[in-house]
């Protein structure tokens, strides 16, 4: 049996490779020069392959569809993922968060083992080769049409990816596909995706990494999403792990875009959450003891990053001239108020185009969740981001990938 897998990232790599060892004859066709474009820049070019939690642990971290991806999950699980990469050659370590790297820090170490293992299985790969339709006869599949000419085959898996990092070759072909084959497209939007905020002055703050921060997003004092660990400022405002993830939850509330436009949607930041207040001011009382002859701007160097406390600085309206050991009672109250609640007005979700992962595509709908085969058309299969399921960073979206191609070939 001849089957095509359509898209060379970790979906379609997978898929092929699992196809192949089920005894399938397989074909990859990826339209980029090179396969695993976008595995390349995940985790900062570590590459997060999975997530070590358990799969309880998972479903929580999946926004986006959870329900219809219990079955993949357990045909196909973490374990299942860290043990194929270990036997293909990659050692791999868990991290903070029970987040699994390669032991190399390498995500080029990754794609060349899965492209090894793709030779190993006699896998016919052909890059440099851009898909115009797949040919569909009767409800039924048999071939692929690209525009180096037509391919037979019996089965399709589809794995292109979504519409985010375009430049990695994730332009929504998948959706006009599937689309011309019947199927229903929910509406693409970038998920984990950097947000803009009001303030201006935030671009003071561009290029600092903060780490074991705790954050909170709040509409109308409602929490809506919080989370601890890693972010970042940029010149338009935060991006970094935990505000992804939270783009990615408010990203769901339908009211969000008409309350950013009224100001409404606040980022509360705790740059200190290991410390109560009476804590902090203890540390404060300390520092400033020790810098009681020093100006205010020159006190905080042991409490924050230096290139926060300017901006810190500025926002307590505390003279930066200032003696410490004139500082009132009021004024380190207000310091420490700003520390743990430093706040900025949500103003926008950055484009898709620049979302880590894409929500919506293929609705789950006219999919059978336990083989990944669609509901409409005989012979074709879905698996990874083409489809409308995503989830928070972590490796969790990777997993979903994996496991979702390992039922598509199987």
């Amino acid at each position: 049996m001849k089957v095509i897998v359509i898209g060379g990232g970790p979906a379609g790599m997978m898929a092929a490779i699992m196809a192949a060892r089920n005894g399938y004859e397989v074909t990859l066709l990826e339209k980029m020069r090179s396969l695993g474009r976008k595995l390349s820049i995940t985790g900062k070019g570590r590459c997060n392959i999975t997530n070590a939690s358990d799969m309880d642990e998972f479903i929580k971290n999946v926004p986006g569809n959870p329900k219809f991806l219990y079955s993949a999950f357990s045909q196909f699980t973490n374990i299942d993922a860290i043990n194929f990469f270990n036997e293909i050659g990659v050692k791999t370590k868990v991290e903070r968060g029970n987040r699994v790297f390669p032991v190399s820090d390498n995500a080029l170490e990754v794609i060349d083992k899965l492209k090894k293992e793709l030779e190993n299985r006699k896998v016919k790969v052909y890059v440099n080769t851009e898909v115009e339709e797949i040919v569909v006869k009767n409800s039924k599949i048999e071939g692929v049409r690209t525009k180096k000419g037509t391919l037979e085959c019996d089965k399709v898996i589809l794995a292109t990816g979504g519409k985010s990092y375009p430049t990695t070759g994730s332009t929504g072909d998948g959706y006009v596909f599937a689309q011309k084959l019947g199927h229903t497209i929910i509406e693409p939007k970038g998920s984990l995706v950097p947000l803009e905020v009001f303030e201006n002055d935030i671009k003071e703050l561009q290029g600092l990494s903060l780490k074991n921060v705790s954050v909170k997003f709040i509409d109308s004092e409602k929490i809506i999403y919080e989370d601890f660990g890693e972010m970042l400022f940029t010149h338009f405002g935060v991006s970094g792990p935990i505000i992804l993830s939270g783009s990615a939850q408010i990203l769901r509330n339908k009211n969000i875009v008409e309350k950013m436009n009224n100001r409404k949607i606040k980022l509360s930041i705790d740059l200190k959450p290991a410390l109560t207040y009476e804590m902090l001011d203890a540390r404060l009382i300390r520092d400033f003891e020790k810098y009681s002859k020093k100006q205010f701007k020159n006190s905080l160097n042991d409490l924050l990053p230096s290139k926060l406390i300017p901006y810190v600085v500025k926002k307590t309206e505390i003279a930066e001239y200032k003696v410490v050991d004139q500082i009132t009672k009021k004024e380190r109250q207000d310091i420490i108020n700003l520390l743990k609640n430093m706040k900025f007005t949500i103003k926008k979700f950055r484009p898709i185009e620049e979302a880590i992962v894409t929500a919506g595509g293929v609705s789950t709908k006219e999919i059978n969740s336990s083989t990944m085969e669609s509901k409409l058309v005989s012979g074709l299969f879905f698996a990874g981001e083409v489809i409308d399921v995503d989830a928070y960073t972590g490796g969790f979206n990777l997993q979903i990938a994996y496991s979702t191609a390992y039922v598509a070939a199987k």
